[in-house]
């Protein structure tokens, strides 16, 4: 998996990196979280791991601009930190909508944990969005269902949920059949009665 790792001193940074690699992961290394902006704004990563105190953009503000970036997928959030432990904190960065949290000195064992963790997440995520993305349609009358289990017409679904609005015309398949069973005219011939 392709991580982004936000870390301002190059020590921590380092070790981040090797423990990533060894874990089969690819880091993309950034010093300072303008630099993880912009390399996660250019190419969206399912995963970020950031200090909390960084020069220029903080762990929190880069949180905060992830989750704002519009038609992007769920990105887990790891935040890094040696000096804000207090449960004021941690409340915090919650109410920032961070997911997790890795305390300073970082080990293998400590970052493989939340990294299992994340991917199962991110797997849910996934799942959920693909779930909701399928309407459930009747087969035979082309109702759609809705939220309050409720059947509408297709285009009074679509006009809600879009604002699109319908023209309606027949296919000449359609035609064909309505001819037949309509007027019991074989395609072709409804030409050669005008």
């Amino acid at each position: 998996m392709k991580i982004i790792v936000a870390e301002d001193d190059p020590v921590s940074r380092a070790r981040v990196t090797a423990i990533l690699q060894l874990l089969g992961h690819e880091p993309v290394t950034c010093e300072n979280g303008l630099e993880a902006w912009n390399a996660f704004d250019h190419e969206p990563v399912r995963l970020i791991i950031s200090d909390w105190m960084m020069p220029g953009m903080d762990g929190l503000e880069l949180c905060k601009k992830v989750r704002e970036r519009p038609k992007t997928e769920y990105t887990y959030f790891i935040l890094v930190t040696a000096e804000h432990t207090s449960e004021k904190d941690y409340d915090n960065a919650i109410r920032e909508d961070v997911d997790d949290f890795l305390i300073k000195p970082l080990d293998r064992g400590a970052i493989w944990r939340r990294l299992r963790v994340a991917e199962r997440i991110l797997t849910f995520a996934t799942e959920l969005r693909q779930l909701k993305t399928l309407i459930p349609i009747c087969m035979y009358c082309k109702k759609i269902r809705d939220d309050s289990d409720y059947w509408e017409q297709m285009e009074h679904y679509i006009h809600e949920h879009t604002g699109s609005d319908f023209s309606h015309g027949i296919c000449p398949d359609c035609y064909a059949k309505v001819m037949e069973s309509e007027f019991g005219i074989q395609a072709g011939e409804s030409e050669k009665i005008g």
